[in-house]
């Protein structure tokens, strides 16, 4: 089955698709696919990242005290003017690099969950089906995302989760974090993933479902947990 198949396999008939998948697990052109997006999406926003987390920080001053005024002044300035090459580096460069590590540990957690209940599957099956799930939100996710980034001109003012039915929270308030965790593409993704899982370790639906909501839950518990810490820190 070639990209473009599974391509459109992931958005219109997941099952066999991913059932093709498990039996041939490719993933080089997946990875290479997603991360190009990644940093178009990173680039593209990232003056809005940087101008949001401005507005956040500049008039913190239990964060100036925290780090001391000439480390919080230089963060401010690099903040006022990122450069290209700030950009590249930290957004794109070290972004992506976090992104490619997060599929694999990812990966090895989803593998130890699935073992609870089958023999079947390997690390580098679940590791396909990962990245051909995130087609969901990597790619037509992030897409939707920019668009309203872009029209918006701010990244903490456009969500896809249920977020949006709290307008006024503030994006370190424990009800944005945790609404967050509900966005529309991440749900979508972690369905068709239960197809995959369920091709992977050769066992029902259902079962590959509760695999992939259990990882979902986990991953939600400590983002949310981070997040609670970052606001606690963040003054």
């Amino acid at each position: 089955m070639n990209f473009g198949n599974r391509l459109q396999g992931v958005f219109f008939t997941p099952k066999p698709t991913f059932k093709a998948i498990a039996e041939r697990p490719v993933w080089v052109d997946a990875l290479i696919v997603i991360i190009v997006v990644y940093a178009i999406f990173s680039y593209l926003s990232a003056p809005f990242a940087y101008k949001d987390t401005l507005a956040l920080y500049k008039d913190n001053v239990k964060l100036e005290e925290r780090m001391g005024k000439e480390r919080f002044d230089n963060m401010i300035k690099g903040m006022e003017n990122p450069t290209t090459g700030m950009i590249l580096g930290r957004n794109v460069g070290m972004g992506g690099g976090l992104l490619v590590i997060g599929f694999l540990i990812a990966s090895i957690i989803i593998l130890i969950i699935g073992r609870m209940s089958s023999t079947e599957g390997n690390f580098v099956m679940v590791f396909a089906a990962l990245l051909h799930a995130n087609f969901i939100d990597k790619i037509l996710g992030s897409a939707v995302k920019l668009v309203l980034i872009l029209t918006r001109k701010s990244v903490t003012q456009t969500t896809t989760s249920l977020a949006l039915l709290a307008p006024n929270a503030e994006l370190t308030s424990p009800a944005f974090i945790i609404l967050s965790q509900f966005d529309f593409f991440q749900l979508w993704t972690f369905i068709v993933l239960g197809f995959g899982l369920a091709a992977v370790f050769k066992s029902s639906v259902k079962k590959g479902m509760v695999i992939s909501f259990t990882f979902w839950f986990l991953k939600s518990l400590f983002i949310v947990a981070l997040g609670f810490l970052g606001s606690s820190l963040a003054g």
